[in-house]
């Protein structure tokens, strides 16, 4: 394995070099900029003359020894000062001072940078290379903790990704913080849970479409086997025919069931519907009243209309399945949605399995013996109500029974 593996393949690793490369190369780039500076100023620099300037030397009663010009003479660092004195009669004389004594040697009073002294690598620019080479160390000894931090929640997201590919459809990862890492996190939490209810829900689909299939199918066999030899009686072929009638009904709402679980499949053309003619004539159908007194005028709605028709058909079917009295179906008018109600007076529907009655294959305790429904009804009629940006729910009756409420928004 080569040695830059690890750097491509660690994002904190590539984060951190590139913050210590950048302080490293400031730094450089820097002292490199100074000492030039400095280098350029020392050939640039002209030797200072300073200009000639009238000296009086006196003697302690006050009487004047020497009246002159003096200037000075150009000298280099730690050099004494030299003076040239023309007096007035054009005699010269020279003034010579000693150089100035070190600190260290007049008393001990202190120190200070830059002394002839002091060792190389505290003089500049070395001393301001140190300084910056020191903030840069401290840098990046403090970035990578905080980087670490962010990369570790970046490797327990990829962790978590590749385990959901592998076929865990329960992990999920930690939401912590606020940023985008947090933000990426919940949105892979929410893909991965409605992922799994998908696919839980497709293996009950194909699993209680199995179980509901072979009931059927069982029963023509054995009548079958029964009949050999035998001329069927009226009583058999009715059985028969109710048989392949359940089988025709299972495969028609399995089918449809799939296709509107698959949001991109083409399940009819929308178009602008009266909730009142299919509420109408499913209700004569089945022997429904219909109540539309509180909207006398047409509820239309945009959708597709054998959708909607099968919808109000599930809803009236399942009533007349439970029911022991009359059905009735109201068709309102809302704040901006259309209401169909199929009320029924049968037992009612406890308020723990309001909610589970929507899903598919699941009936409500003693009821899978009863004649007619595959248990796919109410569950199709939540899918078709979601493809219309709609609602269905349960409630109960005033005077006992069950209402199922439709809503759907209403076409502007």
């Amino acid at each position: 394995m080569s040695l830059s593996t690890p750097f491509s393949r660690r994002l904190y690793l590539r984060i951190w070099l590139a913050v210590v490369g950048g302080i490293a190369v400031l730094t450089l780039s820097v002292g490199w900029a100074w000492r030039m500076a400095e280098e350029q100023k020392a050939q640039n620099a002209q030797p200072f003359v300073p200009p000639s300037r009238e000296m009086v030397l006196r003697d302690n009663t006050g009487n004047v020894v020497l009246r002159g010009l003096a200037t000075r003479q150009p000298s280099e660092p730690g050099e004494g000062a030299e003076f040239h004195i023309e007096s007035e009669d054009g005699q010269p004389f020279v003034l010579q001072m000693a150089p100035r004594q070190p600190r260290g040697e007049r008393g001990e009073r202190g120190g200070g940078g830059g002394r002839p002294g002091d060792a190389f690598w505290t003089r500049p620019p070395f001393g301001f290379l140190w300084l910056l080479g020191i903030v840069g160390l401290a840098v990046a000894i403090g970035v990578y903790p905080i980087i670490r931090r962010l990369t570790l929640r970046l490797e327990a997201l990829q962790r978590s990704v590749q385990r959901f590919g592998e076929g865990d459809l329960s992990v999920r990862v930690p939401e912590q913080g606020q940023d985008e890492v947090a933000d990426l996190a919940r949105q892979f939490n929410a893909a991965a849970e409605r992922v799994e209810k998908l696919v839980k829900s497709h293996k009950s689909l194909l699993a209680n479409a199995s179980h509901e299939l072979r009931s059927p199918l069982t029963r023509i066999r054995m009548g079958m086997e029964l009949m050999v030899g035998q001329q069927p009686s009226p009583a058999f072929r009715e059985e028969i025919l109710r048989n392949i009638a359940e089988l025709d009904q299972l495969v028609d709402e399995i089918l449809l069931a799939s296709r509107l679980d698959a949001r991109e499949a083409d399940v009819g053309t929308v178009e602008l519907v009266d909730l009142i003619g299919l509420a109408a004539e499913e209700c004569a159908r089945v022997d429904a009243d219909l109540d539309v007194s509180a909207s006398p005028d047409s509820v239309d709605v945009m959708g597709v209309s054998k959708l909607l028709r099968r919808a109000i058909r599930n809803l009236l079917e399942n009533a007349r399945r439970y029911s022991t009295g009359e059905i009735t179906v109201v068709v309102d008018r809302g704040q901006g949605h259309a209401e169909v109600r199929v009320c029924d007076r049968g037992p009612g529907v406890p308020l723990t399995h309001r909610e589970r009655i929507f899903e598919p294959f699941y009936r409500l305790p003693g009821a899978s013996e009863r004649a007619g429904g595959v248990g796919l009804g109410l569950s199709l009629v939540r899918s078709i109500a979601g493809r219309h940006n709609g609602t269905v729910h349960c409630e109960d009756r005033e005077g006992g029974g069950a209402c199922f409420v439709l809503r759907l928004p209403l076409s502007h």
